[in-house]
C-alpha cells in the first residue's frame, strides 16, 4: 500500500483544529496570566489577542471532541494483542512550560516567537500523523491503545484512540484517520455483548 495514498493522511485543516485543540489549555492559562496582578478588572490587557486564544480554544476543543463521540463507522475488526500507551500523549505537555515564563501579549516578537514555536510543532505534528495525540482527548477519557487486530485474514497493528478499554478476542469497529492511526466507535448493546455480524 502506498503510504503517500492522500486517503490515509488526514486533511491539513482537520489536523490544525486537531492541533490547536491539544493546546487549548494553555491558551486559557495565556488569557488568565494576561490579567493585571493588581486589580484585573472584567478584562485583560490585552482583550482583542485574548479573546481570539479564548475563542479558539473553546470552539477548537468542543469540535474535536463532538467529532469523536460523532463516529459511528468503520470495520469491525477482532483484538488480538492491546497495549495502554496513553502516557505518549504527555509529550504534548512540553510547551506548556511557557506557563511558568512571562508572556506579554502586547509585545510582537513574543506573539510572532511563539507563533513560529507553534507553527514548528504543527508541522511536525502532521508529518509523523500524531495530531490525534491529544490531551484534551486524554482529560475527556480517550486512551491511546498500541493494538493489533484481524479484519478477515489480514492482520493489522495500529494506533487506536478510544474511550473504552480494548479487550482481546473481542470485535470492535474502528475508523481510520490515517496510516497507523484509528479510532473505535463506540459500543452499542448488541456489541457491548460480543453480538457483532462481521461485515
Amino acid at each position: 500500500m502506498n503510504s503517500r495514498d492522500p486517503s490515509l493522511r488526514l486533511r491539513p485543516w482537520v489536523s490544525l483544529l486537531l492541533f490547536l485543540s491539544a493546546y487549548s489549555p494553555l491558551m486559557l492559562i495565556l488569557v488568565i496570566k494576561d490579567y493585571a496582578p493588581v486589580d484585573p478588572g472584567w478584562l485583560p490587557q490585552n482583550p482583542v489577542i485574548s479573546g481570539a486564544l479564548l475563542f479558539v480554544a473553546v470552539m477548537s476543543s468542543i469540535a474535536v471532541l463532538r467529532a469523536a463521540k460523532g463516529i459511528d463507522g468503520g470495520l469491525y475488526v477482532t483484538v488480538t494483542k492491546a497495549s495502554n500507551k496513553s502516557g505518549d500523549m504527555f509529550g504534548y505537555t512540553v510547551p506548556y512550560m511557557l506557563s511558568f515564563l512571562r508572556v506579554d501579549l502586547s509585545d510582537w516578537q513574543t506573539i510572532i516567537s511563539l507563533g513560529i514555536f507553534l507553527a514548528i510543532l504543527f508541522i511536525m505534528a502532521y508529518r509523523t500523523q500524531t495530531v490525534f495525540v491529544n490531551p484534551v482527548l486524554a482529560l475527556a477519557g480517550y486512551m491511546l491503545i498500541d493494538c493489533t487486530f484481524k479484519r478477515g485474514e489480514q492482520e493489522i497493528q495500529a494506533m487506536v484512540v478510544t474511550l473504552e478499554p480494548l479487550a482481546i478476542g473481542k470485535a470492535y469497529r474502528l475508523e481510520r484517520l490515517s496510516h497507523y492511526l484509528y479510532i473505535a466507535a463506540r459500543q452499542g448493546k448488541s456489541e457491548t455483548t460480543g453480538d457483532v455480524d462481521e461485515q
